[in-house]
């Protein structure tokens, strides 16, 4: 984190004599997407998508026909829940905050806060079961849905036949996120030179670079380009009560350490942390600050802290609120198609 500072400083140094514009492409908050990742075994249609869409706003997929992914995922919330933990059937409440969903075909390891699941179509199939989430059986859902001639008709639109089953379901789902891309928000306008950021946010993005958030928070999706998952000091050793990553991979070296997710969209994803313990993004940067809590696994390049005043707290909220994409959270082809 030291030499990152070091580093952040110089470059600002020498940046007060050069052009804006050329501050800018020093940046390393490189916005710029690489092409959209598509399995080659299930390319993207637009029949594909609308019935994977139409799955993922289907409330028949669970027990009581009264919870969809939708649910849980709302598109105003970048498909995150504003809700600590979500409510699956009968009320009964998961253990982890709902991650949101946008850029998924992007990601490297694996899916959930603790990177369980391989593939969109393998994550997708996963609540419909969870005994705590939709509560219903493969078997069950596909048995509802054949008795509707719309999935009927859509089936055979997408896949050539009205036969329903597991693997079409995960398929249509994987092609409904995959196109699920968000990179239009202020901070991709401003680097393409569209628009301009206030003071405070320009501030912001200072602040945010001198900090090293971005050893954790940088390429065009901002999140770890490492592909890691951190322990990012919630707790003490003996307050820990999700062990995160260590459940997959039996490694006490991994204990309490979770994705690092995107900083995209954070503006409306709250509550923060895999609990959701956490609910404003000032008191997310005021836990980096000053409230990270030793651990045999925390990062140690979190542990000393870094010093901010209410007001730079305030100008990185200012700058991390750019990432909103309001294109992205309004799109008509990701509502509710019902």
């Amino acid at each position: 984190m030291k030499k990152s500072i070091v580093y952040l400083f110089m470059l600002l140094a020498f940046s007060s004599c050069i052009p804006e514009s050329l501050v800018d492409s020093l940046s390393p908050l490189d916005m710029e997407f690489p092409p959209l990742p598509v399995r080659d075994d299930n390319p993207l249609t637009e029949e594909g998508k609308q019935l994977g869409r139409m799955l993922f706003y289907e409330k028949k997929l669970s027990r009581t026909n009264t919870i969809s992914c939708a649910s849980c995922h709302l598109q105003e919330n970048a498909f995150s829940d504003p809700n600590i933990v979500s409510f699956g059937v009968d009320s009964l409440t998961g253990n982890r905050q709902a991650m949101a969903l946008f850029n998924l075909a992007y990601n490297e390891n694996g899916l959930f806060w603790d990177g369980r699941s391989p593939t969109l179509r393998h994550l997708s199939l996963l609540p419909i079961q969870d005994e705590k989430e939709m509560d219903e059986t493969l078997e069950n859902v596909i048995a509802k849905l054949a008795n509707e001639p719309i999935y009927q008709d859509q089936f055979s639109l997408a896949f050539g036949s009205d036969e329903i089953t597991e693997e079409k379901m995960g398929l249509a789902f994987e092609q409904f996120l995959t196109s699920m891309v968000s990179n239009n928000s202020r901070y991709d306008q401003f680097k393409r030179g569209e628009i301009t950021l206030t003071e405070s946010e320009i501030d912001g993005q200072r602040l945010y670079l001198e900090s090293a958030c971005d050893n954790c928070h940088k390429r065009f999706n901002l999140d770890d380009t490492e592909h890691r998952f951190i322990n990012n000091g919630l707790d003490e050793d003996d307050q820990m009560t999700d062990f995160g990553r260590e459940h997959i991979t039996g490694l006490t070296s991994d204990r309490a350490k979770f994705k690092v997710p995107s900083l995209r969209n954070i503006a409306v994803t709250a509550p923060y942390m895999h609990d959701g313990r956490i609910e404003t993004l000032a008191e997310v940067i005021q836990h980096y600050a000053t409230e990270v809590k030793s651990s045999t696994t925390v990062e140690n390049e979190l542990e000393d802290g870094i010093g901010l005043t209410d007001q730079e707290i305030t100008d990185i909220v200012h700058f991390l609120q750019t990432f909103t994409d309001e294109e992205f959270i309004t799109n008509p082809a990701f509502s509710d198609p019902f």
